[in-house]
């Protein structure tokens, strides 16, 4: 008897959009087994103001999903708020929305950047395919901020209901209605100055997101105008006291960072993990091309993980293991935007 194929298929593409991987998998290599046995029996058939560093020219494409992948979703431009405080935006929206509630990514791009440069050299989209979650890219309007970064460094734009982190988190809000997200995994990350607001974000609004992922950024309240944002980038900056409410947090950072001092990461883990035991800690030699990296993971008396800390060894201001597709990208390090992926779908909440 021929087996139901195209409806088995269905039924795997569903499983990966409910993160249900493994059966998912299982579901696959049953379509595959019983499609190598109906071939064996028959004739054979065949069948994409801040940070002033120099930047690789990006491309003009996003993801696109090559023909014989599902389908490759779409990537919509919208706008949210009114004319003055508005902000535009990008969301790429998976081939399995509808299929129940997918979670939501927020992706701060970095000064200098785009959300479709952003959405380029993380390869989120492409994640976002594969595992079934919606993915929102804010845009920096450039009369905020003539080099396109957000405004982390003032003290306007660091409070909740005030400023940029109200505007994004309303932008979040009404994404989590509108397409129906689950509101138990939303979660928010960013680069370089995006991940400084990133880390405001999750102090200010933790409510709204699960968890948060910080790449060559800084603390909330690492600084309060321009010149204190300069010393805190050359040199650190502790920031201000994270509140008992904070989320886990997933930083990145480069030793060879010669724009955000790596010292930056130390003390954004240290606004997540509140004084908590000494953390487990993993170290991979560079090989092949790639980089090393020392990993460590902190962890609350109860077992919960507060935050993980990823030192990428002589990688310099760029997004870890990032498409040259993309400004700001280090392809030779480890894959950022898909282990920040696996730290955030560990994290819902209650």
């Amino acid at each position: 008897m021929q087996y139901p194929f195209q409806r088995l298929m269905r039924n795997a593409t569903r499983l990966t959009g409910y993160g249900r991987l493994r059966a998912a998998t299982a579901a696959i290599q049953t379509v595959l087994r019983s499609v190598a046995a109906s071939q064996a029996a028959a004739p054979s058939r065949t069948r994409d103001g801040v940070i002033d560093v120099e930047a690789r020219q990006r491309g003009q494409r996003c993801d696109e999903a090559p023909a014989s992948n599902p389908p490759a979703g779409e990537f919509v431009s919208g706008r949210w708020g009114t004319a003055s405080q508005g902000r535009n935006y990008k969301l790429y929206v998976p081939p399995q929305a509808g299929q129940g509630r997918l979670p939501l990514v927020v992706m701060l791009h970095g000064c200098k950047q785009d959300p479709d440069d952003f959405a380029a050299g993380t390869r989120m989209n492409t994640l976002a395919r594969e595992q079934g979650f919606f993915v929102l890219y804010p845009a920096q309007s450039r009369q905020a901020n003539p080099q396109g970064c957000w405004n982390w460094f003032k003290h306007s734009h660091q409070q909740r209901g005030r400023g940029e982190p109200a505007a994004l988190a309303g932008m979040t809000q009404d994404i989590v209605n509108s397409r129906g997200v689950d509101p138990a995994r939303v979660y928010v990350a960013g680069l370089s100055a995006g991940g400084a607001m990133a880390a405001i974000m999750a102090e200010a609004y933790p409510e709204l997101y699960a968890a948060a992922g910080v790449h060559s950024g800084l603390a909330a309240g690492s600084a309060n105008d321009l010149t204190s944002a300069l010393g805190a980038m050359r040199s650190g900056s502790a920031g201000t006291a994270a509140t008992a409410a904070s989320r886990p947090t997933i930083v990145f950072h480069g030793d060879a960072d010669h724009t955000v001092h790596p010292t930056n990461a130390g003390h954004v883990v240290s606004a997540s993990v509140h004084g908590a035991a000494a953390a487990e800690s993993e170290q991979q030699r560079g090989a092949d091309g790639r980089r090393g990296y020392t990993r460590n993971v902190h962890r609350a008396p109860d077992g919960r993980v507060l935050a993980e800390h990823w030192v990428v060894h002589g990688s310099p201001h760029a997004w870890s293991g990032g498409s040259t597709d993309g400004s700001y990208t280090d392809p030779s390090g480890p894959d950022a935007s898909r282990e920040m992926l696996r730290f955030f779908l560990e994290q819902r909440l209650a």
